[in-house]
């Protein structure tokens, strides 16, 4: 299966980026086709520019190269997995960045011209994975909606035409975390996606 895996932390050294090498470890033991793109690392730009806000509803709404690129890379992915920490109760800006450059019309949707109502145009993208850490316990995220989940596991499998399965990895107060426990999600992680398929 072809996986595009979108990964969004600062700090190489991080246990952010131990996350994602479980991932990829996994994946790459059950044979998947893996894409990775690490926004930090390609210093991605921020929000869309106003430019590309007036291109929104045109039949060429990506202006710069390395959107179109990703684009390209999206239209050919069978899953998406998304990995980051939670900060403010959401994904990381540079993520949601990604998201709103990204998943424009034309990929992520259609409009139809006479009823002017949504189609999706996800409907290739078989698996939707969010992995994600958080400095709260699970009973304080759930009290402020998760919104990172929620754009994952319901804005984008709409796009799907809601039919892309999904899977939520987190691991909860992660500062509390001991040693062993911050190995037990790693290698979590590691066999969830062994058996994605």
């Amino acid at each position: 299966m072809r996986v595009l895996v979108i990964h969004a932390h600062p700090d190489p050294e991080s246990f952010g980026r131990a996350l994602l090498t479980a991932a990829l470890d996994g994946l790459s033991r059950a044979g998947h086709d893996t894409t990775v793109i690490d926004l930090y690392a390609l210093d991605y730009p921020g929000g869309p520019t106003r430019d590309e806000w007036r291109a929104y509803e045109t039949e060429s709404p990506v202006l710069d190269p390395m959107v179109a690129e990703h684009v390209e890379l999206v239209r050919s992915a069978e899953a998406l997995v998304f990995v980051y920490p939670t900060w403010w109760s959401a994904m990381p800006a540079i993520m949601k960045s990604w998201l709103e450059r990204t998943m424009v019309m034309g990929l992520a949707f259609t409009l139809d011209e006479r009823t002017r109502l949504i189609r999706p145009g996800l409907g290739h993208v078989r698996h939707l994975v969010g992995i994600s850490t958080y400095g709260s316990p699970r009973w304080y995220v759930k009290l402020v909606n998760d919104n990172g989940r929620r754009t994952i596991t319901r804005t984008l499998r709409l796009s799907t035409g809601g039919t892309a399965r999904t899977t939520w990895l987190p691991l909860y107060t992660l500062d509390g975390q001991s040693p062993e426990g911050r190995t037990a999600f790693l290698d979590r992680v590691r066999r969830s996606m062994e058996k994605l398929s």
